[in-house]
């Protein structure tokens, strides 16, 4: 089997002298893992790329080295990628919104003419 492959990760494995069965070793494997980080405390985390690392400790350093210098950053949160579930595109329908309830939605309230009439009675 021919390698031609400029993937340090795949020439490791040296696939093309072996016949047997491809063994990795420990460490060898390295996952995916999904960065996030907040700009300043009390707002969102945000998806900022994702890291290459062999746990989930390495992946906080190297999350840190690679986007925690970029932009101002006071928090950092690694998952890895294997581990975030989704629905399918299937699924969409279970998102539609119901709309014989509309008191979930607030354009059902008339607030402004309230506040019109308190203004008129005020002058």
């Amino acid at each position: 089997m021919m390698n031609n492959s400029l993937d340090p990760r795949v020439n490791r494995l040296r696939l093309d002298h072996t016949d047997g069965p491809v063994t990795i070793e420990e460490g060898e494997n390295w996952n995916v893992y999904e960065v996030f980080h907040q700009e300043k405390r009390g707002a969102h985390h945000e998806h900022v790329g994702c890291v290459h690392a062999p746990d989930a400790g390495m992946a906080l350093i190297f999350a840190k080295e690679q986007f925690g210098r970029r932009k101002k950053c006071v928090n950092i949160w690694v998952v890895r990628s294997a581990d975030i579930l989704a629905f399918d595109a299937e699924d969409e329908d279970m998102f539609a919104n119901n709309l014989e309830k509309t008191y979930r939605d607030a354009s059902g309230f008339r607030v402004m003419e309230k506040i019109n009439k308190f203004k008129s009675q005020a002058k």
